[in-house]
């Protein structure tokens, strides 16, 4: 079953009776996932729909614009994600300085209440909601014993010593450490985007590539990487090379993301792709001609090539 997506309140009509989830799930890493599982087990057991509450844009960006990650994925691609686990249906609420201000006893009643028709709701301890952050998991207790839902509380989730977050995530990633954020994420870090026109140098100096626009505001550092590069709307995927970065051989002005693939395309060349950075081989750096350009690729590619060797069924396995 396709999940349902509504973008307003005033969509959303019919999305109750539910069990409920609420946050930004940017990422949709394993702490989400977990709250995705209890939600779905309290939709099986009242026999209602497993749903989840998101925002656009991120809160942060309207109570503290300073202080607004960038984000890890796209609505679309969380919403993918969500469906994967379970999630049959989504509002995409819009926040505003309206919903900023609502009192946390004002969001439940109106919106989790009376909009959603919500029976039971499943946060992270950590969490809070409501004008200045004032409500937390105690306000949700405390509502649901007089309004009639449930709530349940779910422990932080851990992986080697700390506490899965987004924040955790981006870390990893703006550092390089894709093996870290494959840890935390349960799967590989993604870009998506539309393939869009390079500047031709690549096909006649060095090896053809497929350049990503991509959508989101977390990136690898500046690098070359083993990647699996799949076209989202026909499932097709190829082993591939991925440079993030200025192109300095050719005195580069811009930040690029582009993608060698390591098998022909066999069919039309995807408009989309979506690239799991499997591991970081090497800095960016300048050389001293197309050709010493074009040997350091064909290196990259003998790595790459091993690494798939080595761990075949990675880069075939479902997200």
């Amino acid at each position: 079953m396709a999940i349902r997506i509504y973008r307003s309140l005033d969509e959303a009509t019919g999305f109750g009776p539910c069990a409920l989830t609420i946050g930004n799930f940017d990422g949709v890493h394993t702490g989400h996932r977990e709250l995705f599982l209890r939600v779905c087990d309290a939709a099986r057991r009242l026999r209602v729909r497993p749903s989840a509450l998101t925002f656009d844009p991120h809160p942060a960006r309207v109570v503290a614009p300073d202080r607004a990650p960038k984000l890890l994925t796209t609505l679309d691609e969380r919403c993918r994600l969500m469906a994967a686990e379970g999630i049959e249906q989504v509002l995409i609420l819009p926040f505003t300085g309206e919903v900023a201000a609502l009192p946390p006893e004002a969001f439940i009643e109106r919106i989790l209440v009376e909009h959603l028709g919500t029976r039971a709701v499943v946060v992270g301890a950590n969490f809070r909601f409501g004008r200045g952050q004032a409500g937390g998991t105690a306000t949700l207790e405390a509502a649901g014993r007089v309004l009639g839902f449930e709530v349940d509380i779910a422990p932080p989730v851990w992986r080697k010593g700390r506490i899965v977050s987004s924040s955790a995530v981006r870390r990893a990633v703006e550092a390089g450490r894709m093996a870290e954020a494959r840890h935390l994420l349960a799967r590989p870090f993604t870009l998506s985007g539309e393939i869009v026109r390079g500047h031709g140098v690549g096909s006649k100096q060095t090896v053809p590539t497929l350049n990503l626009a991509w959508t989101t505001g977390v990136l690898p550092p500046s690098g070359v990487y083993v990647t699996c590069s799949e076209d989202p709307h026909t499932g097709r995927r190829w082993p591939s090379v991925t440079n993030v970065g200025m192109r300095p051989t050719f005195n580069g002005k811009a930040l690029t993301v582009e993608t060698f693939l390591l098998r022909p395309l066999d069919g039309t060349s995807p408009s989309n792709l979506r690239l799991a950075f499997l591991r970081r081989l090497r800095d960016e750096r300048k050389f001293p001609s197309p050709e010493a350009l074009k040997a350091q690729i064909l290196a990259d590619v003998r790595r790459a090539e091993r690494y798939f060797r080595r761990l075949p069924r990675l880069w075939h396995t479902e997200e």
